[in-house]
């Protein structure tokens, strides 16, 4: 899966970047004079511009600009500095940012990298925002990181693989089900590569990963880094099996081949799986399969991740608004997350935008006149939950070793290195991140 939840980013730079921030990170205002960071009283009524960052598609942009006028005009004192990008581009500028003490008073967190975040210093602890009523206690404190928490969750999440229903049912393959199993699945790819055009392919090729990190977990034998990072635990068994397949569908041309896979892009009109016509499945996620809908209106069907005997995939928040250490304005940027989150006003202009939101009463405004395209996201979190697994981002100091699995795993698919080299390489990469993470 190309891209989802737990992508690995070229972020080669982000463990070295961050730890500058470690160095003279006070949590300060940068030199701002701002009565509200200094302990002193502040004025309510002083202008304040909330410097503010986020990435996804236009879509999610659009949405959240208003949002912050409607919140201007409530609180007429606060206006906005706005920047918004891509995924890729986001998580590529924001260690940056942090290393140079320049990341905005608020800004977008992910589950797959909050935790890298917060343990550099780089985040503010947001505990004392009261969201008594809003977001149960259990689901905060299964979020917090060394008891604080550094981000607050915005929208429910999941996992799942949205499929091509309208060209499956036309070459008369049998949609995937409910709680399908991984043998299933694969199954599905093998009968379904019969039937489909030449240059059409049932599934995607596997490189990342979150996708191997899931089958692993489904089959007990838990989470690839554990122990905040100090212990690291590869299957092997599992890991050949799981590529050895993929092996098997490269040869008989079930997955698309090397060159066209490697230039996939979730979400883009031409260069997406899916949408392309290309590929007949692809993972998604309660946030990112309306954007799909809106390419493909009327053709996308979901289906949760394929399970094992412990499950499959995983449904929880995993966007977050946090604050940085470096806002100038903290007071002024936990008052906009409160309200965000908490806020039917808020939550009716910024909609479906960011997955299902974690405030019932939000959704329950909303459902009425929901569109496809969110009731879609919906009914993928609702069939992902009853099998979802815990959610298992990598720990603070992994994001090298995340990128280097995927640059080796590219290299099987383009047949340049043997399985076997490739889980040796992995293996020996990870616990010597284990090993260095355990002696600190």
């Amino acid at each position: 899966m190309k891209q989802s939840i737990l992508k690995g980013l070229t972020l080669l730079t982000l463990a070295a970047t961050l730890a500058l921030t470690a160095c003279g990170n006070s949590g300060g205002n940068n030199g701002e004079s701002n009565a509200a960071n200094s302990g002193g009283k502040a004025d309510p009524n002083a202008p304040v511009k909330l410097k503010i960052m986020w990435q996804g598609p236009d879509t999610r942009h659009q949405a959240m600009l208003k949002t912050q006028e409607v919140y201007t005009k409530l609180n007429p004192s606060v206006t906005f500095s706005p920047e918004y990008m891509a995924w890729d581009d986001y998580w590529k500028k924001l260690p940056t940012l942090a290393a140079s003490h320049s990341l905005p008073d608020v800004l977008h967190m992910d589950g797959a990298y909050i935790q890298e975040f917060a343990t550099r210093g780089t985040l503010e602890d947001l505990s004392d925002i009261d969201l008594t009523g809003v977001i149960d206690d259990k689901t905060l404190e299964n979020l917090k990181i060394d008891g604080k928490l550094y981000g607050i969750p915005i929208s429910r999440n999941a996992q799942g693989i949205a499929f091509n229903k309208e060209a499956l049912a036309a070459a008369g393959i049998e949609l995937p089900k409910k709680d399908w199993t991984w043998d299933e699945y694969f199954d599905f790819a093998r009968n379904a590569r019969a039937k489909l055009p030449e240059g059409v392919y049932p599934i995607g090729d596997s490189t990342t990963w979150d996708h191997y990190l899931y089958y692993q977990m489904s089959y007990g034998k838990g989470p690839i880094i554990q122990e905040d990072g100090k212990k690291f635990n590869l299957d092997k068994e599992l890991f050949m099996k799981f590529y050895g397949i993929y092996a098997e569908f490269r040869e008989k041309k079930i997955v698309p081949p090397a060159d066209m896979g490697s230039a996939f892009k979730d979400n883009d009109p031409q260069a997406d799986p899916m949408a392309s016509g290309k590929v007949m499945t692809r993972g998604a996620t309660v946030g990112s399969v309306g954007a799909l809908t809106q390419l493909m209106p009327g053709k996308v069907g979901i289906v949760n991740m394929p399970v094992g005997p412990e499950g499959g995939g995983w449904a929880q928040p995993t966007i977050f608004l946090s604050v940085s250490t470096d806002a100038k304005h903290k007071d002024a940027a936990k008052a906009f997350i409160k309200w965000f989150v908490t806020e039917k006003e808020a939550g009716q202009t910024y909609g479906m935008n960011f997955g299902i939101p974690i405030y019932d009463d939000i959704y329950a405004a909303l459902e009425p006149n929901l569109e496809e395209k969110d009731k879609l996201g919906k009914e993928l979190y609702d069939v992902a939950k009853d099998k979802a697994m815990p959610f298992s981002p990598a720990a603070a100091g992994w994001t090298e070793w995340i990128d280097n699995y995927k640059k080796t795993m590219d290299a099987v698919m383009f047949g340049q290195k043997s399985l076997e080299d490739a889980y040796n390489e992995i293996t020996k990469s990870g616990n010597a991140i284990a090993e260095k993470q355990s002696s600190k």
